[in-house]
């Protein structure tokens, strides 16, 4: 799924192209997803959070982002690769500076284990936890990350559907420099188990195939809402993107209980403990 942002220079064919800093450009939106969480976090509990927790970080940037925000603000990253974790280091934290540096933790950890400090946030984006493909392994997710929390803490995660999402569909989206592939290769309708990849493709005609692949289950909104109840959480919200004038999605979200039926949509939800 395509979201929005520029920050690293991608590269201008599949040989010089790297793949995270073409993710960060073509999927991610920092900015956007860290003014929502924090003013979201803010309305609701009626002060500042500091301390966020990012869960299967990757590269680290939303981590980043967040550190710069305030003085005070610190952030965990948890990711179960190293290799993805060194390129963000490399690439997104040493670019902050020593002070905004020494308020970031990255660790090589499962998030089902870690038993560290609470946090007032944890996020959970890109629709990473769909890798869990059972109830009982997302319920358990869930759960770990309640613990996790502070008191009055909160879950956000992201979370996608409409009915282009139950399609074995690829969808291009053009970027400066490359164009960008969303392929939901395989689907399952029984299972609702998916296969899907992104691809690269350059102006000289050179491809990066399958940059990133990924093996989910497409959970929907109500399977998601039920489960974060059964896990212990006390309030669960959708907040429902916003269109303008002409019918496009207007990047403002707002908390909803009904939605409208369109090919494709991308929603946050909050669940607090």
């Amino acid at each position: 799924m395509s979201q929005k942002r520029h920050k690293h220079k991608s590269g201008s064919t599949a040989s010089s192209a790297d793949r995270h800093a073409l993710y960060e450009i073509a999927v991610q939106s920092v900015e956007s997803e860290i003014d929502f969480v924090d003013e979201t976090f803010t309305h609701i509990r009626a002060r500042q959070a500091d301390f966020l927790r990012e869960d299967f970080c990757g590269t680290a940037n939303t981590c980043c982002e967040w550190v710069r925000r305030r003085p005070s603000n610190r952030a965990l990253g948890l990711d179960l690769s190293q290799e993805v974790l060194d390129w963000g280091i490399a690439n997104n934290i040493k670019k902050l500076n020593k002070k905004q540096q020494q308020r970031i933790e990255l660790l090589n950890q499962n998030v089902l284990r870690y038993e560290g400090k609470p946090a007032d946030i944890i996020i959970a984006m890109n629709f990473s936890y769909q890798l869990f493909q059972t109830r009982d392994e997302l319920r358990g997710y869930f759960s770990r990350a309640r613990d996790g929390l502070t008191e009055d803490g909160i879950l956000f995660i992201d979370a996608y559907g409409g009915y282009d999402s139950w399609r074995e569909i690829k969808e291009k989206t053009k970027h400066k420099g490359f164009t960008y592939y969303w392929d939901q290769k395989k689907f399952d309708p029984i299972t609702a188990n998916m296969i899907c990849h992104i691809h690269f493709k350059f102006k000289d005609g050179s491809k990066m195939k399958r940059a990133f692949t990924y093996e989910w289950r497409m959970w929907t909104l109500p399977e998601l809402r039920e489960i974060l109840g059964e896990a212990g959480f006390s309030k669960v919200t959708v907040y429902w993107e916003g269109t303008d004038e002409d019918g496009e999605w207007d990047g403002i979200y707002s908390a909803a209980e009904h939605g409208e039926d369109e090919p494709a949509w991308i929603v946050y939800v909050t669940a607090e403990k």
